[in-house]
């Protein structure tokens, strides 16, 4: 089962004891800044947590898996997460 925004908005308020509006605000806040934050190409470091990045990926080849032609891929920036060690840790079950 996946999380969804409103399982997490329900958290919010279920946690903070704020109304369901509220929460919803304080979640589409925290995205907000996140995604610009990342849009300038700065990352997000998260204690505990893990580091959003963007990186750059250059141009390559690829192929058309539906008509097998190759073809150039486009350069692009993505978005990486690369983990805690805390959050790897309780992850793999390690104390």
């Amino acid at each position: 089962m996946s999380l969804t925004k409103e399982s997490l908005v329900d958290s919010i308020q279920n946690r903070l004891g704020f109304p369901k509006r509220q929460s919803n605000e304080v979640f589409e806040s925290l995205f907000e800044i996140m995604k610009n934050t990342l849009e300038n190409g700065e990352d997000i470091l998260i204690s505990g947590f893990g580091k959003f990045c963007v990186r750059n990926k250059s141009e390559r080849k690829g192929r058309n898996p539906a008509k097998g032609e190759d073809m150039v891929l486009r350069a692009r920036k993505v978005v990486v997460f690369k983990w805690s060690g805390i959050l790897k840790e309780k992850i793999n079950g390690v104390e």
